[in-house]
């Protein structure tokens, strides 16, 4: 699938994507607010997705320009309740995220083991993981 993800600046401390996916099948477009320290290669993540148009017609989109735009394409693999998504990010190459949802079955401990588990099959060390989204890397990347 293409992903396109307009990052907008809603206060000093957080920020908000608008998600246009493109797939083979369908296309559809979603605004994800999240909140993560940027600071951990292996971090906890909470996020909301709302769909831009409702089924009531209401829009829900970020006004004033984007401070940043993200291409990609991305291929997702799952294991269990691990999404494994493999990224050509435009203007900085290849990427592999790991995504382990907490859910009723899958606690934070044992989320965190999956993720280690196939960093360890990987080959994968602590050295090797980004501490950045693909925002800040496009940031820094353009300055």
């Amino acid at each position: 699938m293409q992903q396109t993800d307009r990052y907008f600046e809603v206060s000093e401390y957080r920020r908000v994507k608008l998600r246009t996916i493109k797939a083979a099948d369908a296309a559809r477009s979603e605004l994800i607010e999240y909140e993560r320290p940027e600071t951990e290669g292996i971090r906890v993540s909470r996020y909301r997705i709302t769909p831009v148009r409702s089924e009531d017609g209401a829009c829900a989109v970020p006004k004033g320009p984007p401070i940043v735009v993200v291409e990609k394409s991305r291929e997702v693999l799952l294991w269990d309740n691990v999404r494994i998504h493999l990224d050509t990010v435009s203007s900085l190459g290849n990427y592999l995220e790991l995504e382990a949802v907490i859910d009723e079955a899958h606690d934070e401990t044992t989320c965190r083991r999956q993720v280690d588990l196939l960093l360890s099959a990987l080959s994968i060390d602590a050295d090797d993981l980004v501490k950045a989204s693909y925002a800040d890397l496009v940031l820094r990347a353009g300055s």
